[in-house]
């Protein structure tokens, strides 16, 4: 059977403008999962930035910042952050969460970045790459609007057989709520994919780190309940067959 255009499966980005404060406080959701991710990440972005900078107050921009969890985390540890989205409701949700008052939030498109070449020392984009149709052009983008030397995070998934049974079906079937197309297997990157990508766009070659559910008794409550409970958690792996996470350095 030959697929046609029209039965090509679109990405369910409309989600994120229907969650509300689901986004801090839903278990019946796969935001749960996301809160359990940056949990992890959070800490570890922070880390190589006051690695990368020192003591330094650096300029951040999180590209489809969400709800929230990176931008908020990183002006509490003293960061100038701005966060884009193209959710309206997102960007409500993640205002409403800046206790600090020192991130702007701001819609936009990642695809045309509304800000000077060399604006920021750190750009982010984490669980986006995956939500879009041409992450090249988000990669270019962020490398256009870094300062020279400075960094650019991501996370990511695989695309093989595996992570389409864990990520996409194993969310579905174990997570309540799950929306048709909340993932689709054809958006998903390789390390390679993303390597070449980083390259071609004036960074450095990334480094990787993978990243997995924790399969502890959190693990199988979710399974059993389809909740996620609040202790679920992920930690860092050496294999990039699921999620990964990449760090790169703008070329000087």
């Amino acid at each position: 059977m030959v697929t046609t255009p029209a039965q090509v499966p679109l990405i369910n980005n409309d989600v994120y403008d229907t969650l509300g404060e689901r986004w801090y406080r839903a278990d019946d959701d796969p935001v749960a999962l996301l809160r359990a991710e940056s949990r992890l990440r959070n800490p570890w972005v922070a880390r190589e930035i006051a690695d990368a900078f020192g003591q330094r107050r650096t300029t951040i921009l999180d590209v489809g910042c969400g709800g929230g969890f990176l931008s908020n985390h990183l002006a509490l540890l003293g960061h100038s952050v701005t966060g884009l989205d193209a959710s309206p409701d997102a960007l409500r949700v993640a205002s409403l969460h800046n206790h600090t008052g020192r991130v702007r939030y701001v819609q936009g498109d990642a695809l045309e970045l509304p800000f000077e070449s060399g604006s920021f020392d750190v750009v982010c984009a984490m669980d986006f790459l995956e939500h879009v149709e041409n992450p090249g052009r988000v990669i270019a983008e962020a490398s256009r609007v870094l300062a020279p030397s400075g960094l650019f995070f991501f996370h990511t998934f695989n695309r093989n057989f595996i992570s389409w049974l864990i990520v996409i079906k194993g969310v579905e079937w174990f997570v309540r709520n799950t929306p048709r197309n909340l993932h689709i297997l054809r958006l998903f990157l390789n390390p390679k994919e993303l390597r070449a990508a980083c390259l071609e766009h004036g960074l450095e070659a990334p480094e990787f780190r993978g990243m997995r559910p924790s399969f502890g008794l959190p693990f199988w409550r979710l399974l059993l309940t389809r909740r996620v409970p609040a202790e679920f958690s992920f930690t860092f792996t050496n294999s990039t067959r699921l999620g990964f996470s990449g760090l790169a350095r703008k070329r000087a």
